[in-house]
């Protein structure tokens, strides 16, 4: 962990991208993430990877927690991915996926740049931990 991360508020847009109408677990975990001390921004439902892509630049954040529960994550995930890589962003903002993934597929977005893969039975503790031992120093 950086110096700096534990010093400093660490910024996390919660989103929620494509058709995915379940949004009680990205409402938990950004209730969670407030309570140990971040600030969280939440996208709301239904958003294109562009309008997640724009917010997290807008928004300035460290984190990028993208909650999906679609199946369309091998589609979705990448397309955000390479927008952050076309605002050179990639390497100030952790990306992480939430959600019902299976391990074949985790992988699969790790490979593209995502962080880490958080599935069901996850305590909140230990993605809050992977967090604040992955945001790089400002």
């Amino acid at each position: 962990m950086g110096a700096d991360a534990s010093q400093r508020t660490i910024r996390c847009l919660v989103a929620k991208v494509g058709l995915d109408g379940h949004d009680r677990g990205a409402h938990v975990i950004a209730r969670a993430f407030r309570d140990a001390g971040f600030e969280v921004v939440y996208s709301g439902l239904h958003r294109a990877p562009e309008e997640i892509v724009e917010a997290a630049i807008q928004e300035d954040v460290d984190v990028l927690g993208i909650s999906i529960l679609s199946g369309a994550h091998n589609t979705l995930v990448p397309e955000v991915i390479k927008g952050l890589e076309e605002y050179e962003a990639m390497d100030d903002i952790v990306v992480v996926v939430g959600g019902v993934i299976p391990d074949d597929d985790a992988e699969y977005l790790k490979e593209q740049g995502v962080a880490e893969v958080f599935g069901p039975g996850t305590s909140i503790q230990s993605t809050i931990e992977f967090i604040r031992e992955s945001v790089p120093e400002r």
